[in-house]
């Protein structure tokens, strides 16, 4: 529960009476057993699964919910219970936390303005109502600008705090609370569901349910994700060492390779190798598969390998099985009478990711140092500049058109504003990186949506 407001006593009263523990059991087991019986779990699997404080936050949101209900024939509820008959033992701010909680709805909220140790703004996006700042020290240390919660507003004497039953919901957790609420409201697969405070109370059950059966697949069956290039190929770092011919130098070799187009100059003995069909397009839009993709861009093209003069050899770096013998038969046929056949070097994913962290175990701490405040800008001016860039980009999540073009009508707006406040969230969550710090607010003014950054 949250922190200052003990319910301890009212959770023993509740226990200890017969009557109110076998409701507070029925009211539990909306929250727990449709997922319990899809997945075949019991609740020291939940437990298992979970962990301790997810579990039982959970089980916090089902009392929470047993807190609002009245129960037939008289109306009957625990919190007037309690405090009638235990409820002078209590505090005056914690009876007054009780009885605001027992008028409390559950609701989705976007989160904003975070204080952490202080305070927050939340909106509660299924009521419509004005955005509240609660006070709250433990959530507010780990929340980021647009979260989004499930959680209760509870107005306690002339300030606003959150229950202790607050859980983080992701998209697809959303999508699935929505799917629900629509189902429950009979609204249409395209209408946002719009609530009224009663109805969310009695809507309760399905914001346990939503979340778990968003988080349980996972952890039951997780899946290992497939790291792929833009291409959809599987990750394999390949070098290609041609050397040279009896007698050929490096400015014979060069001049073949400039003659290439699909080979861009990057530096005096080096060039990227770009993909022909990303020209002028977002590096994004030409992935295949699934899988999570790595990969790199120059001035918005794939970069498919770089290619590098070195002493009596030219060497092709690439990513794949398949982009290396494509590079093998570009390189071949353009120099090919200069070079003998290439020696490959093949190295994994996972052996490349310790090879790293060797690397950087045995450097000493001045090695290649370069000053905090410079690597900083550094990085800001290179968020600046992708950023910029991204703007003028087809966006999927915008239909395929670019920021700029989708802001011109209403529904283009809203996607655009919600697709900034991802880009903020995600990049929040870097924690002690200096993508947390980075400042959005220039793109809100650039889209001209800054009234709406709220």
């Amino acid at each position: 529960m949250t922190q200052g407001h003990d319910l301890g006593g009212l959770i023993k009263f509740t226990q200890s009476e017969e009557t109110w523990a076998e409701r507070l059991a029925a009211v539990v087991d909306e929250h727990f057993v449709p997922a319990m019986e899809e997945f075949e779990l019991d609740f020291e699997d939940l437990e298992d699964l979970l962990g301790e404080q997810a579990t039982w936050t959970l089980w916090g949101c089902a009392f929470e919910d047993f807190l609002t209900q009245r129960w037939e024939p008289d109306g009957a509820n625990v919190v007037e219970a309690y405090l009638k008959r235990r409820g002078w033992s209590d505090e005056g701010q914690n009876r007054a936390y009780m009885e605001a909680l027992q008028d409390a709805w559950v609701s989705l909220h976007e989160v904003s303005d975070v204080v952490p140790g202080e305070s927050m703004r939340l909106r509660d996006l299924l009521t419509g109502t004005e955005p509240v700042t609660v006070f709250e020290k433990s959530a507010t240390q780990a929340l980021k600008q647009w979260d989004r919660v499930v959680v209760r507003v509870v107005p306690v004497c002339d300030r606003h705090v959150i229950s202790g039953g607050l859980l983080p919901f992701s998209a697809e957790a959303i999508d699935l609370l929505f799917e629900g609420l629509r189902d429950v409201l009979q609204l249409r697969k395209t209408q946002d569901p719009k609530l009224s405070a009663e109805q969310l109370r009695e809507c309760a059950p399905i914001f346990s349910n939503a979340w778990l059966f968003t988080h349980l697949p996972r952890l039951l069956d997780p899946a290992v994700p497939t790291l792929t290039n833009t291409d959809g190929d599987d990750l394999e770092f390949r070098d290609l060492r041609f050397p040279f011919a009896t007698g050929v130098l490096q400015h014979q070799v060069a001049a073949s390779l400039d003659q290439l187009e699909d080979l861009e100059r990057s530096g005096p003995k080096s060039w990227n190798w770009l993909a022909p069909s990303s020209r002028g397009v977002s590096a994004r839009g030409n992935r295949k598969g699934s899988g999570l993709a790595v990969g790199s861009a120059f001035d918005g093209n794939t970069i498919l390998g770089t290619v590098e003069l070195k002493g009596k050899s030219l060497t092709l770096y690439v990513n794949s099985i398949q982009r290396a013998d494509r590079g093998e038969a570009l390189i071949s046929a353009a120099a090919g009478r200069l070079l003998r056949t290439p020696l490959t070097t093949i190295q994994t994913v996972d052996q490349a990711m310790q090879e790293r962290k060797t690397r950087r175990a045995d450097q000493t701490d001045d090695e290649d140092e370069i000053a905090p405040e410079i690597a900083l800008k550094l990085m800001m001016d290179h968020l600046d500049r992708h950023y910029r860039e991204t703007l003028d980009q087809p966006i999927p999540a915008l239909g395929g058109k670019t920021p700029r073009q989708a802001v011109r009508n209403a529904t283009g707006r809203k996607k655009v504003v919600e697709w900034l406040k991802l880009l903020e969230n995600s990049s929040a969550k870097n924690t002690g990186t200096p993508m947390a710090d980075y400042d959005f607010s220039w793109m809100w003014d650039e889209l001209g949506v800054a009234e709406e950054r709220r």
